[in-house]
């Protein structure tokens, strides 16, 4: 009688530890998901302080994560450039970095993508990060300024290269995976100009987008 009575306490000592586990797990999964709902809500409703902390430690993040499986060296070095720019309660803006791309052709080094390539690359890249791996931040737009080197004879400086607006309902429709990264820059109507060669030069970011899918201009 001893024996069984010790062997029902133990088994109730066991049962009642594990439901107290279950209800600290309850608890953890409730308390997590009052939280969501709780940033999701002044997301939508435009709470543009609640926005800028979302999305500054995702970019922040992004800045320590390791290169995914799958994802260039030099792509992942350009998400990690991004830079929060603005937010505003319907969209944010961010900067980030792109160059051209080098390897041997013909036992010499060329360049084998150009910096608006690899932009447009970022720039897809970056417009489906936002959009979508950003927890609890569904916003209408976000713009993309993508900057590269400039060098003269007065040194060396960043420009804008590359601008797109990111709007959501056109995201909406895209095949992301189907789609190359310059038809995506396109479907969103990115800004860039090219002199004669084909070489992409410095615009003014703050310009507005065209009305057209993408635009091409040349110096003269």
């Amino acid at each position: 009688m001893i024996i069984l009575a010790v062997s029902t306490w133990g088994i109730a000592i066991g049962i009642g530890i594990v439901l107290v586990f279950f209800l600290l797990v309850a608890y953890v999964i409730v308390q997590e998901t009052r939280a969501q709902l709780y940033w999701r809500k002044l997301v939508d409703e435009g709470d543009v302080t609640a926005i800028q902390t979302l999305v500054a430690d995702e970019v922040a993040r992004w800045k320590t994560a390791r290169t995914p499986k799958g994802t260039e060296p030099s792509l992942w070095h350009g998400v990690q450039s991004a830079e929060l720019l603005a937010v505003e309660s319907d969209g944010v803006r961010l900067s980030a970095s792109a160059e051209g791309r080098y390897g041997l052709d013909s036992g010499e080094r060329r360049e084998v993508s150009s910096a608006l390539k690899e932009g447009m690359k970022l720039t897809a890249r970056l417009a489906d990060m936002v959009m979508y791996e950003i927890p609890n931040v569904r916003l209408p737009y976000t713009r993309i300024d993508i900057y590269s080197t400039f060098r003269d004879e007065q040194g060396s400086s960043q420009r804008c290269i590359l601008s797109t607006t990111c709007a959501r309902d056109v995201a909406e429709g895209l095949d992301w995976d189907g789609l190359e990264a310059e038809e995506i820059v396109r479907a969103f109507g990115g800004r860039f100009a090219l002199d004669d060669r084909g070489n992409a030069i410095a615009i003014d970011p703050v310009s507005p987008a065209p009305s057209v899918p993408a635009a091409f201009y040349r110096d003269v």
